[in-house]
């Protein structure tokens, strides 16, 4: 099943109140006559407060990953077994470090959205190199990976949950930080970048072409992988409900759904009807629905024929 087409949607639905009223009135014919093709392979129920959010969870179950909410998918251990010039990869542990903004508040703690930040790769491994020091004083190695990621290596990511940063992105970071007891050395670590940070030169020019400072980081996707999976193909996995949603801009999602209908999953929609196999995974905030071709006996096609599963029943459990 891994070699089918698969497409996987996050945030195709959410218990906010700006989706809720988003889905009013939503049409998606295409969808509709998807789901009126595929048998469900079941759902991955959870919860909003889970570390790794559903499509998350799923992707981690195509690529043959630990799949648990509690946000211990190694995704940087098994980033680096991809990566031909990582040769300590099997024998590592790693975790993703994203460097951020943090928003203080009177009650709150926000993470701005990375993508803000505007980091390039100079500003990214300029950054780098001023904070690498400090995080190897505590037997953390940090690598440049993305503008706006890097992968950091040592013995304190170890089985570690770690929050998602689709989680966190514009919420408070409070309720997503990782166990004190567990991470007294990060959350140390976090209030020392902090204080290096507030004043340093690196900020300073930031703030004169009119950009947010980076006062923080955040840890993701942490953990070892002694034996990664056999690769699969990729998913095909639009964000772009995902990116509207994490801004909270319910016309703009509504409008990517119309648009994913007329595209992506049309075409799948059209490679079933015309007797291709396929898989099809709808996220929300708490759970994942997945579909694909099999079987069915003249009783299901019958079934369908006069009750056919549209999206409209079953987003109610994403």
């Amino acid at each position: 099943m891994s070699d089918m087409p698969h497409l996987l949607i996050p945030l195709a639905a959410s218990p906010a109140q700006g989706c809720q009223q988003a889905l009013e009135g939503l049409e998606l014919p295409q969808l509709d006559r998807l789901l009126a093709r595929l048998s469900s392979t079941g759902l991955d129920a959870g919860a909003e407060t889970d570390f790794a959010p559903p499509h998350e969870r799923a992707l981690a179950r195509h690529h043959g990953l630990p799949a648990t909410s509690e946000g211990t998918t190694p995704w940087a251990a098994w980033h680096q077994h991809q990566q031909v010039s990582a040769p300590h990869a099997a024998t590592s542990v790693w975790a993703f470090i994203t460097p951020c903004h943090w928003q203080v508040g009177a009650d709150h703690v926000t993470l701005g959205d990375p993508a803000r930040l505007q980091l390039d790769e100079a500003a990214s491994r300029a950054l780098l190199a001023i904070v690498a020091p400090w995080f190897a004083e505590d037997g953390i190695t940090l690598a440049y990976d993305q503008p706006t990621r890097w992968v950091a290596q040592g013995a304190v990511f170890d089985n570690l949950p770690t929050a998602s940063l689709d989680r966190v992105i514009q919420r408070d970071v409070r309720a997503w930080m990782p166990d004190p007891a567990r991470a007294r050395l990060l959350h140390r670590l976090h209030s020392e970048m902090q204080m290096l940070l507030y004043t340093h030169p690196f900020n300073d020019a930031r703030a004169a072409q009119g950009l947010p400072p980076v006062n923080a980081f955040w840890v993701h996707g942490a953990g070892a992988l002694p034996q990664p999976p056999a690769p699969v193909p990729a998913p095909e996995m639009p964000t772009t409900l995902l990116d509207a949603a994490l801004r909270e801009d319910w016309h703009a999602w509504r409008q990517a759904w119309a648009a994913l209908d007329a595209g992506p999953v049309a075409r799948l929609a059209a490679h079933v009807a015309g007797g291709g196999a396929a898989r099809l995974t709808l996220c929300g905030e708490r759970g994942a629905q997945s579909w694909h071709t099999a079987p069915r006996s003249l009783g299901q096609r019958i079934q369908s024929l006069f009750k056919p599963q549209r999206f409209s029943s079953v987003r109610e459990q994403l």
